[in-house]
């Protein structure tokens, strides 16, 4: 917490460090969710040609409930722990449905899929109420689902799961919405999705054309966190779509690689995709974490403080300052 605030970054995570995981801690401590070894792997990728997979998987065994408060005590320390903004980031469900469909809830607990939505959504509901009931002001939805579904490869998976992958973007974009429907108006609500983060790797690639109009238009948060730091996210022509008012943070900086990005070209950048969206609604920031799982990213310290700090250069030289 020290080195973002250092870094000059005004709204303030502790980190996470008490995850595994990005997702799995925070889902199974919903009643319900199971943490499983199944036979559907997800594979990923880098730069050097490495591959490596995982063979985990969320099921549903039992009625989805919220039993206890799950983020409250990491909140209130976060809380207790800086005089900046304390942001909470809470992992979306919709990826959990993506891999694998029907098959992720059990028939005897969901005969009917969309009593399990709603379970999922009123305990989320309960937990977000929760948290801004002690003062969250600023939340973040991991989802990674939007940006996954751009990949050719994970659409041909969502097929042969038996759905049809040009109906969920706006599947979970009203999934995504109704979670953060009845947030009290002092609760700002973004949403960051990528195409993957695991030891330097990814798992998916390919342009936001075909899900950009309904996230961007259908999914009721007051901005997104968009990955943006190499060719495997495409153009900002999918921008275009972005309705005004809401920020569109650009992930530009690379959160894998330990090369410094330049300040000439992040501006370069932006001003491309300023050409599809107004400046004052964009913003910079790295592409995703520097550790979604335990085992991180292959990046130093130092150089995530120097990254940290370069976007904050950029956004004060292009935004006025903060």
């Amino acid at each position: 917490m020290r080195l973002q605030e250092e870094a000059g970054l005004r709204a303030i995570t502790d980190g996470e460090f008490r995850r595994a995981f990005w997702h799995v801690d925070f889902l199974t401590s919903l009643a319900g969710v199971e943490a499983t070894r199944s036979d559907y792997a997800v594979s990923f990728k880098g730069k050097g040609g490495e591959t490596a997979s995982t063979n985990s998987m969320l099921a549903v065994t039992g009625k989805v409930a919220r039993t206890h408060p799950i983020l409250r005590e990491d909140f209130l320390f976060l809380k207790g722990a800086t005089t900046r903004t304390p942001k909470i980031c809470m992992p979306s469900p919709t990826y959990m449905h993506l891999r694998g469909g029907a098959k992720v809830a059990a028939d005897a607990a969901y005969p009917d899929p969309e009593e399990f939505w709603a379970d999922m959504i009123a305990a989320y509901r309960a937990e977000i109420a929760d948290l801004a009931a002690h003062g969250l002001t600023y939340l973040q939805l991991d989802d990674v689902s939007f940006a996954t579904m751009c990949d050719a490869g994970v659409r041909a998976q969502v097929r042969a799961d038996g759905m049809n992958p040009d109906d969920l973007p706006a599947k979970y974009a009203r999934v995504v919405s109704a979670l953060v429907a009845d947030r009290p108006k002092g609760l700002t609500v973004t949403m960051h999705t990528c195409r993957g983060n695991h030891e330097s790797m990814w798992m998916a690639e390919g342009g936001y054309d075909s899900v950009a109009d309904a996230m961007l238009n259908l999914t009721d948060v007051d901005g997104f966190f968009l990955e943006y730091d190499t060719q495997r996210a495409g153009g900002f022509a999918p921008l275009r779509f972005a309705p005004k008012g809401k920020r569109i943070t650009l992930g530009l900086v690379s959160s894998k690689e330990a090369a410094l990005e330049t300040k000439d070209d992040l501006l370069r950048r932006i001003e491309e995709a300023a050409k599809y969206v107004a400046l004052d609604q964009l913003g910079v920031s790295p592409q995703c974490g520097f550790a979604s799982t335990t085992r991180g990213n292959r990046l130093t310290t130092d150089i995530q403080r120097r990254k940290l700090a370069l976007c904050v250069e950029v956004a004060q030289e292009v935004w006025g300052g903060l």
